[in-house]
């Protein structure tokens, strides 16, 4: 006879997920009947969700938001370490602030929540990690050596984190995702658009539930053996990087 018991709500993080991507990516795990909780910065927290107000560039702020979830929800079990920003400017434009700040929220970021996740995942002896990539990191692109350093920089830190945390029933795990459909590409002229959709062999932008839905099922037990992967939502874009 098969088990048929519903799997228990999990406490799920995602950082920077009131709205895009992160956001999509909080409704995916809503709608598998998980606890989810997000941080920001400024704007509202969507209806149904736990809002916590972060800076993942204050470890004071990281920690105080982590305090107020586990009070809510229990110690997190699933992070997805979603919050970016972007400076792009070629290189010989590029400031000393333009690159260190954008590796201090996107690499940094990432680090410092991950830190505070793993407290309690190591007493839990499980736990999902989930850094937001995207196919920059690997294929590059003009005007974002600051971008693609921050995103190319979650490969390693993930599989350092698998080599140390594997046998404790944690995976760490990157979602590199392409172009996604948001309102920012939805803005670009159209020329443009037709320009970047020739590059990828899907021709077309993603959605973003597609992205949602892998970190999801990266997440969930069914991936209990995939760690220190770097999986591609991204049309085929940066395949062979």
């Amino acid at each position: 006879m098969s088990d048929t018991t519903a799997p228990e709500p999990r406490s799920v993080l995602i950082t920077g997920g009131n709205r895009g991507i992160g956001l999509a990516i909080a409704r995916a795990f809503e709608a598998n009947g998980d606890k989810v909780a997000i941080t920001y910065r400024s704007g509202d927290v969507p209806e149904g969700l736990l809002g916590v107000r972060a800076d993942v560039t204050d470890a004071a702020s990281i920690d105080a938001a982590f305090s107020e979830v586990e009070a809510e929800h229990g110690p997190v079990e699933v992070l997805v370490a979603n919050a970016g920003v972007t400076k792009d400017t070629l290189l010989m434009r590029m400031s000393e602030d333009d690159f260190t700040s954008v590796l201090d929220t996107n690499l940094a970021g990432a680090f410092r929540v991950t830190k505070r996740a793993s407290k309690g995942m190591l007493k839990l002896r499980r736990g999902r990690i989930v850094l937001i990539s995207s196919v920059v990191g690997l294929y590059g692109s003009p005007g974002q050596v600051n971008y693609a350093a921050s995103k190319a920089g979650l490969v390693g830190m993930a599989r350092s984190i698998t080599r140390e945390l594997g046998g404790r029933g944690i995976t760490a795990n990157v979602v590199a995702p392409g172009f996604i459909k948001t309102e920012m590409t939805a803005a670009l002229p159209e020329d443009t658009q037709k320009n970047y959709l020739s590059s990828i062999p899907a021709n077309r932008f993603a959605e973003p539930d597609e992205v949602a839905n892998v970190v999801r099922w990266v997440s969930s037990p069914e991936a209990a053996y995939i760690s220190g992967a770097v999986i591609p939502v991204d049309g085929g874009l940066g395949m062979g990087h």
